[in-house]
């Protein structure tokens, strides 16, 4: 299946913004798609100087500033300069991603005794599978954004409405996600979702990180802490064989802080299956509508540190394993083999077809809620 190119007429990034929505918030034209439609650029700040910039095409991160020990602000994600490069955004980078995040094996899943068909676009271990929504997933549509309060913080909240059956997913979803920037130097990333008919979904948000704040840098040298004692071991096809494996004794265990290249080439099946770190976690405790501690991540260079929180069971960690330096960034930096990570918080992949896994149905009536709280320190 062919995926939609979309052609634009870009915009200087130099456009004049339009007025301030309020002293840390500011909208500027981005691009603008050839039926005229245009694209919008939000930037947030706060109080310390950290700033998050958020755009309407696929509800992307665009960048985030933050301090290390000495007050330095530098952008610790990968990304593009220019919306040209986000069209092409092949890595998901920053992305918004759904209906489903991580993959459905197979493309296949039956609800209420109907099986449904997916694109399948992703084939690890020669074994495909839906990832990530498909070929044109949330990542690549123009969502509609607003200025908005969030528990009384300047926010930024984009609108998509996904057809019913769109990339094969049944029943119409309306999907609102918001991006806050408080004082408190938390980036909120929250997506709620309703649908008029039963569907399946695990909206996901996918950054890529690098608290050096140097691209050029591995993250192997990073701190890591998963509030995990289990994950979720998979076959050759990154799919769960249902089992929930005991991290003790093994590399996958971060349950103390661990430099992450310490173990990643070791001789264990499961990074030989993922190339590295690419699996799901279970999360310690329970995050039925509460927040719990997924990740903890430290740069011991700059000293930035990102604690992770979350309302959903699991966070899928991916140590940039498939990065190759094919793929050029902001600054026109080539991004190299594990210069940056993703924590990605979630249902279980293959929720659908997985009886062990939380349930991923949506039902009308209903309101699926997934919420991520970045929060940033350095010392």
């Amino acid at each position: 299946m062919k995926t939609r190119t979309f052609f634009l007429t870009l915009i200087a990034m130099s456009a004049l913004p339009s007025s301030p929505a309020s002293a840390g918030l500011t909208e500027s034209v981005y691009g603008k798609m050839p039926d005229g439609r245009e694209l919008k650029l939000y930037t947030l700040t706060n109080a310390s100087g950290m700033e998050a910039k958020v755009t309407e095409y696929g509800a992307i991160l665009v960048s985030l500033k933050v301090p290390d020990k000495d007050g330095k602000l530098a952008d610790v994600t990968h990304g593009y300069d220019t919306l040209e490069g986000w069209l092409g955004n092949s890595s998901y980078f920053g992305a918004t991603v759904g209906r489903f995040g991580n993959r459905i094996a197979g493309g296949k899943f039956s609800l209420d005794g109907k099986e449904y068909t997916l694109v399948t676009n992703n084939d690890p271990g020669g074994m495909p599978c839906a990832l990530h929504g498909g070929t044109e997933g949330f990542c690549k549509k123009l969502w509609k954004g607003e200025v908005v309060k969030a528990d009384g913080t300047d926010a930024v909240r984009l609108t998509y409405v996904s057809a019913d059956g769109e990339e094969g997913y049944p029943g119409e979803l309306t999907v609102v996600v918001t991006y806050s920037l408080t004082d408190a130097n938390e980036l909120i990333w929250d997506a709620k979702a309703t649908t008029k008919a039963p569907t399946v979904l695990n909206i996901v948000h996918h950054s890529y990180w690098n608290l050096s704040g140097d691209a050029t840098t591995s993250i192997n040298d990073h701190e890591l802490t998963l509030y995990a004692d289990h994950y979720l071991a998979t076959n050759a096809g990154m799919i769960p064989t249902g089992e929930k494996a005991p991290v003790a004794g093994t590399p996958m265990d971060f349950t103390k802080s661990t430099v992450i290249g310490d173990r990643i080439e070791a001789d264990y099946e499961a990074l030989k299956l993922g190339g590295g770190y690419d699996h799901a976690w279970v999360l310690n405790g329970t995050a039925a509508g509460d927040l719990v501690k997924a990740a903890t991540v430290r740069d011991p260079q700059t000293g930035r540190a990102m604690t992770l929180s979350t309302n959903q069971p699991a966070v899928q960690f991916y140590g940039g394993n498939f990065l190759d330096g094919t793929t050029t960034g902001k600054g026109g930096l080539k991004y190299q083999h594990r210069t940056a990570f993703c924590l990605e918080t979630e249902n279980y992949p293959d929720a659908p077809n997985n009886p062990k896994a939380p349930s991923a149905v949506l039902r009308p009536g209903e309101t699926y809620h997934h919420r991520m709280v970045h929060a940033f320190s350095a010392e």
